[in-house]
C-alpha cells in the first residue's frame, strides 16, 4: 500500500514589485527584536501560567511539618485503597476506551457509509451529546436510568417489581456515563477519517477479488487506525480526569480524580500533592502516545475527494428502509437524556414523589431564573468568565502560533511543549496547582492572592484550553502561505503592520473555531470550577450541583437546558461567523 505525505498547497499569491527607477536598499530581517521580545513574552508568560503552579504541587509532595519529607508519597504507596485508586482510574479508562470505540466506529460506518433516506440529518442528530456537558450528561442519566428514573420505573412497573430491579452505582454506572458522553470522539474522528479515505485502494482491493470482510479487515481499518488510535487516548485521558461521573455515581468506587477532592477537602494536602503528580505522570505518558499517533497520521490515508466509498450495487428499498428505521431508533436512545433533561426541567419542586412521571408541568423554574437576580448571577458568571478566558486564549494563540510556524527563534522548542502541557493535565491537577501557588502574596517571586477572586476560575479555563486555540491557530498558519507575508514585508510594511493587516485576517477562521470550543467549554466546566469557586462566582455547573443536592431537579434541569442552549447557540452562530469551509468546527 502506497503511503503517500500530503500535498503543500500551491503559491498563487502575486504582488506588484518595486517600479525599476526605485532605489534598492539592502534588506534584513524586520523587526528581529521585536520578534526576540515576544517569544520572551510568550514563554515567560506559558511558564508562569502552566508550569510554575505545578511546581508548588511538586513541593507540597514533598513538604512536611519538620521540613522536606517522602512521608507522604510512603503513606501512598503503603495505602491500599490508593493503588486501588489507581488501579481503578486506569482499568476503566481502557474499559472507557473499548465502550465507546464500540459504539463510535460502527455509527461512523453506519452513517458514513451508508444509503438509506434521513442519513445527512440523522448523523448530525448523533454528534449532538458533545453540546452535553459531563455534569449535564451526568443528571440525565440520573433522572433516565437512576434507581426513581422514567426507564428504570418503567421497567419496574412492566415486570411488577416491589423495588427497581437496578442501582446505577458503582463501576458500571460510570462506565456506562463514560461510554455514553465519549462515543462520540470516536464518532467524529473516524467520520472524518472516512471521508479523507481514498476509495482507490479499497476498490483495488476489491477488483482483485477481495471480499467486504477482508477489504474492511485488510485495507480500511488500517488506515483508519491512526484517527482510531487518536480518539482512543483522547478518550482515555478524558476519563482519568473525569470527576462528574464517579462523584456522583462512584459510591465507595475510588478514582484518583475524587480522591484528590476528598483529600483536600480533609486537609490532606501532601497526599493530594502525591495524587495529583501520578495522575499527572500517567496522563502525561499517554499524551506522548496520541503525539506520536498524530505525527503518523499526516502520512496515511490521503484521500482526493473521490466521494462516498460503493460497494457493489446500491441496496434494496426493503433494505434500505431497514437501516433508515434502525438508525433512527439509534438517535433516539442516544437523544433520549437530553429529552428527560428537558422534560424535568417543567417540574415545579416537591411536586414529583413516586410517580411514574411527574404529576404537574409549569415553568417556574425557568420563571424563577430570570426574575430573581441571585438565580441568574450564575448564568452571567459563566458567561462572563468564559469570554475573559477566550479572548486571552485568542491573544496567546496567534502569538504561540506566529512564533511556532514562522519563526526559529530561541525558546520555540519550550513554548511548543508548554502549549501543549495543559492537555496532559486533568482539571482536578490544573485546580489543585492553582490553589497551591496563588494561595499566598509574595509578588517578588510571582505568587498572588487569587483564591476566592473572581480572577482564579477565569485563569483555570484559560489554561485549560490553551492547547484547544493554539492548535487550531497553528493549523491555520500552516495552511497559510508565508509567500503573502514575505510580499507584504519585500513591500516595506513592519512586522506589525504585516501581522495586523495580512496574518490576522487569514488565520482567523482557524482561531474563531478554537476559540468557539474554548468558549463553550468554558461555559460547561465543573472539574476545575468545584475546587476554585466561591459563591460569588460560581458557575452554572456548580449551581446544577447545588440544586440537585437541595433536590430541586426542576430547577437543577432548567439550569443544564440553559446551558446546552446557550453552547447550541454559540456554535451555530460561531459557525456561520467562522463560514463553511474556511476553519469550521
Amino acid at each position: 500500500m502506497a503511503i503517500t505525505p500530503q500535498e503543500q498547497p500551491i503559491a498563487t499569491a502575486t504582488f506588484a514589485g518595486p517600479s525599476p527607477g526605485a532605489r534598492q536598499r539592502p534588506r534584513r530581517p524586520r523587526s528581529s527584536r521585536g520578534i526576540m521580545w515576544l517569544v520572551a513574552g510568550v514563554s515567560v508568560f506559558l511558564l508562569w501560567t502552566v508550569l510554575y503552579p505545578n511546581l508548588f504541587v511538586v513541593l507540597d509532595s514533598f513538604r512536611g511539618e519538620a521540613g522536606g519529607t517522602l512521608e507522604h508519597y510512603r503513606r501512598f504507596f503503603d495505602s491500599r485503597s490508593e493503588m486501588e485508586a489507581v488501579w481503578n482510574s486506569v482499568w476503566l479508562s481502557l474499559a472507557s476506551v473499548v465502550c465507546a470505540g464500540l459504539i463510535g466506529v460502527p455509527l461512523a460506518f453506519l452513517f458514513a457509509r451508508g444509503d438509506f433516506p434521513g442519513r445527512r440529518v440523522l448523523s448530525g442528530l448523533v454528534s449532538l451529546p458533545v453540546l452535553l456537558p459531563p455534569l449535564v450528561g451526568v443528571i440525565a442519566f440520573l433522572f433516565l436510568y437512576g434507581e426513581t428514573g422514567f426507564f428504570t420505573r418503567s421497567v419496574q412497573l412492566l415486570l411488577g417489581l416491589d423495588e427497581a430491579p437496578w442501582r446505577l452505582n458503582g463501576a458500571g454506572a460510570v462506565l456506562l456515563v463514560h461510554a455514553y458522553t465519549m462515543y462520540v470522539y470516536f464518532y467524529l474522528f473516524t467520520t472524518a477519517a472516512l471521508s479523507r479515505l481514498d476509495v482507490s485502494h479499497t476498490e483495488a482491493a476489491a477488483a482483485l477479488g477481495a471480499s467486504r470482510g477482508t477489504v474492511l479487515r485488510r485495507v480500511t481499518l488500517p488506515l483508519l487506525m491512526p484517527a482510531i488510535g487518536g480518539a482512543a487516548l483522547l478518550v482515555f485521558m478524558t476519563s482519568m480526569g473525569s470527576f462528574s461521573a464517579p462523584y456522583v455515581f462512584g459510591g465507595g468506587f475510588r478514582v484518583l480524580s475524587t480522591q484528590i477532592f476528598s483529600s483536600k477537602l480533609n486537609g490532606d494536602i501532601g497526599i493530594a500533592a502525591v495524587e495529583t503528580i501520578v495522575l499527572a505522570a500517567v496522563s502525561i505518558l499517554f499524551l506522548a502516545m496520541l503525539q506520536r499517533y498524530e505525527a503518523r497520521r499526516e502520512y496515511t490515508g490521503a484521500g482526493k475527494g473521490l466521494g462516498r466509498l460503493q460497494y457493489g450495487e446500491r441496496p434494496s428499498k426493503r433494505r434500505r428502509v431497514a437501516f433508515s428505521v434502525l438508525a433512527w431508533l439509534i438517535v433516539i436512545v442516544l437523544l433520549l437524556p437530553h429529552a428527560t433533561v428537558l422534560l424535568v426541567s417543567f417540574v415545579p419542586a416537591g411536586t414529583w414523589t413516586t410517580e411514574l412521571f411527574p404529576p404537574v408541568y409549569s415553568v417556574d423554574s425557568y420563571r424563577k431564573i430570570f426574575s430573581e437576580a441571585q438565580q441568574l448571577t450564575p448564568i452571567l458568571n459563566s458567561l462572563r468568565m468564559a469570554t475573559i478566558a477566550t479572548v486571552m486564549n485568542v491573544v496567546l494563540a496567534f502569538a504561540a502560533a506566529y512564533i511556532l510556524a514562522r519563526k526559529r527563534a530561541p525558546g520555540r522548542g519550550l513554548i511548543n511543549v508548554l502549549v501543549i502541557l495543559p492537555w496532559a493535565l486533568p482539571g482536578t491537577v490544573l485546580a489543585m496547582a492553582l490553589a497551591s501557588t496563588f494561595s499566598v502574596n509574595q509578588p517578588y517571586i510571582g505568587r498572588f492572592v487569587l483564591i476566592g477572586t473572581g480572577a482564579i476560575l477565569p485563569l483555570a479555563y484559560f489554561i485549560r484550553n490553551i492547547p484547544l486555540v493554539t492548535r487550531a491557530a497553528l493549523t491555520s498558519f500552516r495552511q497559510l502561505d508565508p509567500a503573502l507575508e514575505e510580499a507584504a514585508a519585500s513591500l516595506g510594511a513592519r512586522w506589525l503592520t504585516t501581522a495586523r493587516r495580512i496574518t490576522l485576517p487569514l488565520v482567523l477562521p482557524g482561531i474563531a473555531a478554537g476559540a468557539l470550543l474554548a468558549f463553550v467549554t468554558a461555559l460547561g466546566e465543573f472539574v476545575a470550577s468545584i475546587l476554585l469557586y466561591t459563591h460569588r462566582t460560581r458557575p452554572i455547573s456548580i449551581e446544577i450541583l447545588a440544586q440537585l443536592r437541595a433536590f430541586d431537579f426542576g430547577a437543577a434541569a432548567a439550569y443544564a437546558v440553559l446551558l446546552i442552549i446557550l453552547m447550541a447557540v454559540a456554535f451555530v452562530f460561531g459557525q456561520r461567523a467562522v463560514g463553511e469551509g474556511r476553519g469550521g468546527i
